[in-house]
C-alpha cells in the first residue's frame, strides 16, 4: 500500500490555519474596540495646551472661586459657558493688573475681543447634553469633570464614552449630591455604604431623578 497524500505535520498546519483563520478577526476586532476606548481616541488625560495659562487650583483651590462665578450659566442653560474678558477684568483691573501672564487678557479685553480657548471637554455633535438639568438634578461638577482645584491646565478627566454615561444613567443615585455642595471640589458621601444609599434615595425623590437609558435622550 502506498504511504499517506500529506505528511502528519501538514495537521497541524491545517489546525492552526483554521484556527488563524477565527483568530484573527477576533483579535483585529478587539484590538479596535481596545483602541476606541483609549486615552489616544478618548482624550482622557491628555494635556491641552491653551492661549493662556489658567490655573484652576489657584482660582478654584487657593481663591476659593465657586464654579458659578465664571460659567455663569450652568444651571441654566445647555452650555456652562466661557467667562468673557470682563469677568477676567473684573478682578484682574486691580489684581495682578500689569502681570505679564495677563498680557493676553488684556488685550483681547481692549479689543473687544474673545480669548481663543481650546475646548476641552468636546462631545460628539449628534450627542445632546444639558448641564443644566445635571446640575440641578444633584450631579456635581467634580463628578464629571474631576478634580479641576488640582489641575494646572484642565484636561478631561473621564472617558466621556457612551459606557461611561450609561452607567450613570442606569442608575444615577450613587452619584447624586445635595444642591448646595454642586461646586464643591471636596464633598463625598457618607463614609457607610447605608448612610450613603439612604442619602441616594433621599435626593433621586427629591430632586425627581429616574433611571435614563432612552436613545432618545441624549441623541434627538
Amino acid at each position: 500500500m502506498s504511504g499517506p497524500l500529506f505528511p502528519r505535520w501538514t495537521n497541524t498546519v491545517s489546525r492552526l490555519s483554521v484556527a488563524g483563520l477565527f483568530a484573527v478577526p477576533a483579535l483585529s476586532i478587539g484590538g479596535l474596540l481596545a483602541y476606541a476606548r483609549s486615552p489616544h481616541v478618548t482624550n482622557q488625560n491628555q494635556p491641552i495646551e491653551q492661549p493662556i495659562e489658567f490655573d484652576h487650583r489657584h482660582h478654584a483651590g487657593d481663591e476659593q472661586i465657586d464654579c458659578r462665578y465664571c460659567h455663569w450659566t450652568v444651571e441654566s442653560a445647555p452650555s456652562a459657558g466661557i467667562p468673557s474678558t470682563t469677568v477676567c477684568m473684573s478682578c484682574h483691573a486691580q489684581i495682578w493688573n500689569k502681570s505679564p501672564y495677563l498680557t493676553e487678557v488684556r488685550k483681547a479685553y481692549f479689543a473687544d475681543q474673545p480669548i481663543p480657548w481650546v475646548r476641552v471637554h468636546n462631545l460628539p455633535d449628534f450627542v445632546y447634553f444639558n448641564h443644566a438639568i445635571h446640575v440641578n438634578k444633584g450631579v456635581g461638577c467634580a463628578t464629571c469633570h474631576g478634580r479641576v482645584d488640582q489641575m494646572a491646565a484642565i484636561h478631561q478627566a473621564s472617558t466621556l464614552t457612551m459606557a461611561w454615561c450609561l452607567d450613570c444613567h442606569r442608575d444615577p443615585k450613587p452619584h447624586l449630591r445635595p444642591a448646595e455642595y454642586i461646586t464643591s471640589m471636596t464633598w463625598t458621601p457618607p463614609a457607610d455604604p447605608k448612610e450613603a444609599a439612604a442619602l441616594g434615595e433621599t435626593l433621586a425623590k427629591e430632586y425627581e431623578v429616574h433611571s435614563r437609558t432612552s436613545c432618545s435622550t441624549c441623541h434627538r
